[in-house]
């Protein structure tokens, strides 16, 4: 009688949860140091945010926001970078082929807080929407690091032009 119900509740609560991190989202690991210091303030510390799949949804993003991505130089890694320009905007790269970008309508520029320590678009240029997966919403782990994550941009890297 147990196995009967023990499978009964394996059916429902397998695709249920698979649901739940395919839409709603899921808490992903922070390596290395590429966005130091809002993430992995400490290198020997990691900390772990919640990746909402449903904030993306809809492909829009916006200036500041932190989002988890399928990189575009190795399609079976997702990094974590913060969006820097939208579509229509003009920025400042640092080191890219050209020195200033007009980010093509679909994409965004996507940088590491940790300036030299990342591969972002100053390496591999504007990221098309459609690598976008999750929004980093706050960091849930460690407890002492409890906090949401804002959508800020840093001073020195805010786009030249910004299309409205």
């Amino acid at each position: 009688m147990w196995l009967k119900s023990f499978f009964k509740s394996v059916l429902f609560g397998v695709p249920v949860g698979i649901t739940f991190l395919d839409t709603v989202g899921y808490v992903a690991r922070v390596e290395g140091i590429s966005m130091q210091p809002v993430l992995n303030p400490e290198s020997r510390n990691t900390d772990y945010v919640f990746l909402s799949r449903w904030a993306v949804s809809d492909y829009e993003v916006r200036r500041g926001e932190i989002i988890s991505l399928v990189s575009p130089k190795d399609p079976n890694q997702k990094i974590i970078k913060r969006v820097i320009a939208l579509a229509g905007d003009v920025v400042n790269t640092l080191g890219y082929q050209n020195q200033y970008v007009k980010i093509p309508e679909g994409h965004c520029w996507v940088e590491g807080d940790h300036t030299g320590h990342t591969l972002d678009s100053n390496t591999f240029g504007p990221v098309s929407l459609g690598l976008v997966n999750a929004k980093a919403v706050c960091i849930v782990w460690p407890p002492a690091r409890w906090q949401s994550l804002a959508a800020t941009l840093p001073d020195n890297r805010k786009p030249l032009s910004v299309s409205i």
